[in-house]
């Protein structure tokens, strides 16, 4: 694959990934009502919609950047640690298939970003 492809992919993928999780982050923090069912569902308190809103949006700038590297991987393990949780929450309170493997397909598209970010690293 040619530096130039590898630029290309990695930013494009970088971007798409970054929007929905500010996107997410921005329907935490508003306290979507969509979101709001999810948690009651889930048996987590709506405030923490917030406090996790807010560290998606944080996560999602650190991940745009590319200067402070050791926060963008902090970020990176922030999002694994919430796509994690949000898959075994899913699967304790009984939740179809669909449901749990969602945000593991998230996760695999954040591995997907994380692996050409290497990659567009070492032909910085």
């Amino acid at each position: 694959m040619s530096a130039k492809t590898i630029k290309i992919i990695y930013w494009v993928l970088t971007v798409i990934f970054g929007i929905f999780m500010l996107m997410d982050g921005g329907a935490g923090v508003a306290k979507e009502k969509t979101g709001q069912e999810v948690m009651n569902h889930l048996g987590y308190p709506v405030y923490l919609m917030g406090i996790t809103g807010v560290f998606k949006i944080a996560g999602a700038i650190a991940i745009l950047q590319n200067i402070f590297k050791t926060i963008k991987e902090w970020a990176f393990a922030g999002f694994f640690i919430s796509f994690i949780g949000a898959a075994a929450s899913r699967a304790f309170v009984g939740d179809g298939a669909g449901l749990i493997f969602l945000p593991l397909i998230m996760l695999a598209v954040m591995f997907v970003v994380y692996y050409f970010w290497k990659r567009y690293e070492t032909i910085k």
